[in-house]
């Protein structure tokens, strides 16, 4: 039977406990069991069972009841659309039923089940939901007050905004708010929690009805401020820190109170609620409040964070930076003879040494590839604690990162109070104060941006302060100080114009690159980090080193591990980027090549260390030019293969022999734009003996944005190198071009950047031939510069200049338009920089402009533009 009526059979139940009970033992074969469970889900009422268990199945152990629960909540998340009515409402009956349950764990499970069929978007077909949580709520029982106090914070977790959305005559938050601000004063603990981390939920909406209780909410709060539960007090400080980003203007006439109470959570002894805390001091910042509600407090506050930089005794970085595996085993076994002194000694020769131990997978980061982007703008994140000293968010990266706020915010008026604090760490030189210095050290990284003005005047002997500490006997203070050293990298750069500063620039060169050999891989990180910022603001300054910067950089490359490799490869990616033609020197190539070239003949295609070998080579292409033809055949090849072993993969993995991963297409596309830019028309005779034109075309129309993207930018660098192998082909790969440009632009603003450009390219190629599509590619272009607000600069100077070079090949068909578009466009021209792509559009307006008949008119209205 089904629905209401349904009844469980007996030897069902059984059947599935039976399994739920054999997956959790270990020694069993899982795999047989999951089979199993997947024969039995082919049953359309397989989800009636699992709830059955989950609620009623008294007989049977927590474990087994919470595993069907579990396995019912994925089977909804995936299935509960393609479920009948009647079995939605036996499952949706028996849970909430079931939201009073006396086990809390159970409990807990029937709230997460509710929720993921309420995030099916099911609630206005739900109407007993509400009313159920709500008779809950009023009850006065424990245990449904807590099922449903814990519901709701999952539902308003995962879909705040249907809570506020009017549902059977009346808004639920309008009801479940009055209840939840009452739940603060709960003298249950757990139920204080959920109501509080309920409300913060809808903070970032703010609806009417928070608004309106704003005054009742705050109270709450500040009742809240010293509960006994850390959970409690670190949701109190995450829900001051998101109103003062959300609706400042509410903490105004309190901020006094704010401020001091904030400054106190940051020595809570729960590290938690300290680094909730803390985040308040960034969002203060970024505000923009009126400086002068923080600003007495700054010699509070400015050692408090200084202070919190600090790394604590049993912080596992410690341990794992300064006494590698190998070095513990020694000093364990030493320690069980009572060697004491010797176990120091062992320590103190063999600290940090760990760049022979090959890294665990868990240690290397999943990485993701940029794709290509033309006529971007790159820009990323710089990691205010160094690179990845640190793998996870903490007070020590949040303290250093409200700091760098505070002095962009007060800029060098911070100095008077933070310079002499951090001169007395730094003056401690006893060997217990490490952690003081590397603090201290951190704290003039924070601070390069915000206090440049201020510290100019002394840059020099701050400089010369920090490089010996790149020999510091303590790895976290090297690698604390090539992170800071690479956030004063533009003055180091500036100031080696003069003699002084060049001598001072050398130095910290010579520093880093002697890190870059480190024998610890945290020293080795970031020093590769620093190295390549250093690169991108030194340019050719680089150029009369680059025998002694190669051979360090290579001599790196032979003895790194896996993860900081890829560190490595971007280090000399950059360098290419950095110094272009100028690496185009025999001398300079049988450093760099053959290395590189070993490694990539030797990594197989599945190996996704392929990928920033991929973007290296893809940088020195480029900056090689006409001299990497030589390595350029099989570099190309093995491209187009892995192109190839890919799209096979992706549809029918076990007959490629892979599994499909986009990545592969997207690194070897940029890596074949490379080459094209880099050899220009001499790629048609690699592109004329394969079948990259069927491949790039089917790439064009990925579903993947970042694949249509890559694809596109190849497609225009192709047009520009060897446009008539394009031919055959070119009406589809112009319709997939164009279909870019439609009304999902601001969706993937970087694939129609791409594809403006590459139609831009083309139509300088093949001239009037591009005519079929212009009025389509027109009416894209127009509406995205009229509507230039809020969008991409990039695409809206890819599209000012594609349209232009469609007026100088095509007069005829856009001239006419020049109305709808001509004051736009025009503001759009104006912060290009001049080179060729300008000139072109240019061309074509001069061309429509000669082809109207009121030529007086339009040359007057363009001259009041401009």
């Amino acid at each position: 039977m089904e629905g209401q009526f349904w009844k469980p059979q007996e030897d069902g139940v059984k059947e599935i406990c039976g399994l739920l009970q054999e997956s959790s033992v270990p020694s069993l074969d899982h795999t047989r069991v999951w089979q199993q469970l997947q024969r039995c889900n082919q049953s359309p009422d397989f989800n009636n069972y699992l709830t059955f268990i989950l609620c009623q199945a008294e007989g049977q152990s927590v474990e087994v009841r919470q595993a069907a629960g579990l396995l019912l909540k994925n089977n909804l998340k995936s299935s509960y659309q393609s479920t009948s009515s009647a079995h939605q409402q036996y499952i949706k009956k028996e849970l909430l039923t079931s939201l009073g349950i006396s086990d809390r764990h159970l409990r807990a499970t029937v709230g997460t089940a509710i929720s993921v069929i309420a995030q099916q978007r099911h609630i206005q077909g739900w109407p007993e939901l509400f009313q159920v949580i709500l008779q809950c709520l009023e009850s006065n029982d424990y245990n449904h007050m807590e099922g449903a106090l814990d519901t709701l914070y999952k539902i308003s977790e995962d879909i705040p905004e249907v809570v506020d959305v009017p549902a059977f005559l009346e808004r639920p938050i309008n009801v479940f708010l009055p209840h939840l601000l009452q739940f603060f004063s709960s003298p249950q603990a757990v139920l204080r929690k959920l109501a509080l981390g309920s409300v913060n939920q809808f903070i970032p909406l703010m609806p009417t009805a928070l608004c309106m209780n704003m005054d009742k909410f705050l109270q709450g709060l500040f009742l809240l401020a010293n509960d006994s539960i850390a959970d409690v007090r670190k949701l109190v400080c995450a829900g001051l820190v998101q109103l003062i980003e959300v609706q400042p203007s509410y903490l105004q006439p309190h901020m006094k109170n704010v401020i001091e109470y904030m400054l106190q959570a940051n020595h809570d002894t729960d590290e938690e609620v300290a680094l909730e805390s803390c985040e308040f001091w960034s969002a203060f910042c970024e505000a923009q409040l009126p400086r002068e509600m923080l600003r007495e407090f700054l010699p509070c506050l400015i050692p408090v964070l200084l202070s919190n930089m600090t790394y604590a005794d049993d912080d596992d970085t410690l341990l794992d930076a300064e006494v590698p595996a190998g070095c513990l085993k020694i000093c364990f076994a030493l320690w069980c003879f009572s060697l004491k002194y010797c176990m120091l000694s062992a320590m103190f020769y063999l600290v940090g040494d760990d760049d022979n131990e090959p890294d665990r997978d868990k240690d290397i980061k999943p990485r993701f590839h940029q794709s290509r982007l033309h006529g971007g703008v790159d820009g990323g994140e710089e990691d205010e604690d160094g690179g990845d000293i640190v793998n996870s968010w903490n007070l020590r990266k949040c303290s250093a990162a409200g700091l760098d706020n505070l002095s962009i915010f007060y800029g060098d008026e911070i100095l008077l109070i933070l310079m002499p604090l951090v001169q007395a760490k730094l003056s401690n030189s006893s060997d217990e104060a490490w952690k003081e210095r590397e603090a201290a050290v951190l704290a003039l990284g924070a601070i390069a941006e915000g206090c440049m003005q201020g510290l100019l005047p002394h840059m020099s002997q701050i400089v010369a302060f920090l490089v010996p500490l790149l020999e510091d006997q303590r790895p976290l203070i090297r690698s604390i100080t090539c992170w800071t050293l690479s956030r004063y990298s533009k003055w180091i750069v500036q100031a080696a114009g003069h003699p002084d500063g060049q001598a001072q620039f050398d130095n910290v060169l010579t520093g880093l690159l002697r890190r870059i050999l480190d024998s610890n891989k945290r020293v080795q990180e970031a020093a590769c980090s620093a190295f390549a910022t250093l690169e991108e603001e030194a340019a050719e300054e680089l150029a009369p080193r680059l025998e002694p910067i190669l051979r360090h950089l290579m001599y790196a490359f032979g003895k790194y591990q896996r993860k900081n490799l890829r560190i490595l490869y971007d280090a000399i990616g950059t360098l290419a980027d950095a110094v272009g033609g100028q690496l185009n020197e025999v001398k300079y190539l049988e450093i760099l090549m053959p290395p590189l070239i070993n490694k990539w003949q030797h990594l197989p295609d599945s190996d996704k260390d392929l990928f920033p070998l991929l973007e290296c080579l893809t940088s020195i292409a480029q900056a090689l030019g006409s001299g990497f033809a030589q390595y350029a055949e099989p570099v190309y090849l093995r491209c187009i293969n892995l192109i190839r072993i890919q799209e096979v993969a992706k549809a029918d993995p076990g007959r490629a022999g892979v599994a499909y991963d986009k990545e592969f297409i997207v690194c070897s596309l940029d890596l074949l734009s490379g080459l094209a830019e880099g050899l220009g028309s001499s790629i048609e005779n690699l592109v004329s003996r394969s079948d990259l034109r069927d491949l790039l075309l089917q790439c064009c129309g990925d579903e993947a944005p970042d694949v249509r993207q890559s694809a596109l930018a190849l497609l225009g660098d192709l047009a520009k190198a060897c446009a008539f192998h394009l031919e055959p082909r070119l009406a589809d790969f112009l319709s997939l071009a164009a279909k870019q440009l439609g009304s999902e632009v601001k969706d993937n603003v970087s694939v129609a950047n791409n594809a403006c450009w590459a139609i831009g390219e083309i139509a300088v190629k093949i001239g009037k031939d591009i005519s079929p599509i212009v009025m389509s590619v027109l009416s894209c272009l127009v509406p995205i510069l009229s509507n230039a607000q809020g969008l991409n600069r990039s695409l809206l100077e890819n599209s000012a200049i594609t349209l232009g070079r469609l007026g100088w090949v095509c007069p005829d068909i856009v001239a006419p338009h020049m109305d709808h578009f001509m004051k736009p466009w025009c503001s759009a021209l104006r912060t290009i920089r001049d080179d060729v792509e300008k000139e072109d559009a240019f061309r074509g307006l001069c061309a429509m402009v000669h082809l109207l008949s009121q030529v007086g008119e339009i040359l007057q209205f363009f001259l009041h533009i401009v």
